[in-house]
């Protein structure tokens, strides 16, 4: 079975101000989710599942699932707040959402096949896409009762915006193999020159721009869904009362690696990230892709 590319689509972007997963970003109005979608198809995924909230499906859906629904199988699921385990409820005045775990969980009943992990808003370029395909190609054919994820990093130096702080998950790898990955909060080069994020205990940390960080590029089998509904359950109890908690996804990931119920490639890409966080990261994300179209990566009409 190809695998399934799942996009988590549901963030009206707070810092950028709207809607960024529908802002026009190409030479034909493209946007920086067309760009993924036109990848995974031709990298060989067979679906996309589009996490999405029911108050703009419509718009999303005729703005963005609609080009290319006769190219590809599109489905979609619906991240709400109120969908919680049993017995749980949402606290009173809580609007935040519940983070990428939650969000993924959002299409549990819908993912038979491997599928991999992206966020609508960030460009990965074309060779991450086929990686990731053939990571799930080599893996299929394992029998050894271990988990197989895998991830796309980057270098840190290269993801960060010159217009404000930005989250990452932060890694560690022995001999190109995830051993540990922490969400920071915050990052940002300080008036001092010096790189620092917030870490999960409140720190103020410095960070190396060298290190590697995920932009939430995964890869994973379809059994992590249960993995992920046992977490968040353990998150709630322990943070759920809290208004502005979210249960991350490397956060899992690395509690996975730890137990060794799993092992997490890291995969090596000869493709640029890039993406818009504020306003001001459009121009440079315009012309990223005009660059690209130019030199043949790209058709300037994507879809006609």
């Amino acid at each position: 079975m190809k695998p399934t590319l799942l996009v988590l689509a549901a963030g009206m972007g707070s810092r950028y101000g709207g809607l960024k997963q529908m802002d026009p970003m190409g030479p034909n109005g493209e946007t920086v989710l067309d760009y993924s979608v036109y990848d995974a198809i031709r990298a060989g995924f067979g679906r996309v599942v589009f996490i999405i909230r029911e108050d703009f499906a419509s718009e999303f859906k005729e703005q963005i699932g609609s080009k290319f629904a006769d190219k590809i199988e599109v489905d979609y699921a619906y991240q709400d707040l109120n969908d919680l385990p049993e017995g749980f409820t949402l606290p009173e005045g809580r609007t935040k959402p519940w983070g990428t775990t939650h969000a993924i969980l959002a299409a549990r009943n819908i993912m038979p096949t491997p599928f991999a992990v992206i966020n609508a808003d960030d460009f990965y370029g074309s060779d991450s896409f086929k990686q990731i395909t053939s990571y799930f190609d080599e893996t299929a054919k394992s029998t050894d009762g271990v988990d197989h994820y895998c991830m796309v990093g980057y270098k840190l130096e290269n993801t960060l915006s010159d217009h404000g702080n930005v989250n990452r998950g932060i890694c560690t790898d022995v001999d190109g193999f995830l051993s540990n990955v922490e969400e920071h909060l915050d990052i940002e080069v300080e008036a001092d020159g010096i790189c620092r994020g917030e870490n999960l205990s409140g720190e103020r940390v410095e960070l190396s721009v060298n290190s590697i960080a995920s932009m939430n590029f995964w890869g994973f089998p379809p059994s992590l869904m249960k993995d992920l509904e046992t977490h968040f359950i353990e998150f709630l109890k322990e943070r759920g009362t809290e208004m502005k908690s979210e249960c991350y996804i490397p956060t899992v990931v690395d509690e996975m690696l730890k137990s060794g119920k799993a092992d997490c490639n890291i995969l090596e890409t000869s493709s640029s990230w890039f993406g818009v966080t504020y306003p001001q990261d459009k121009d440079m994300c315009v012309a990223s892709i005009t660059k690209l179209v130019e030199d043949g990566e790209y058709p300037a009409d994507l879809w006609g």
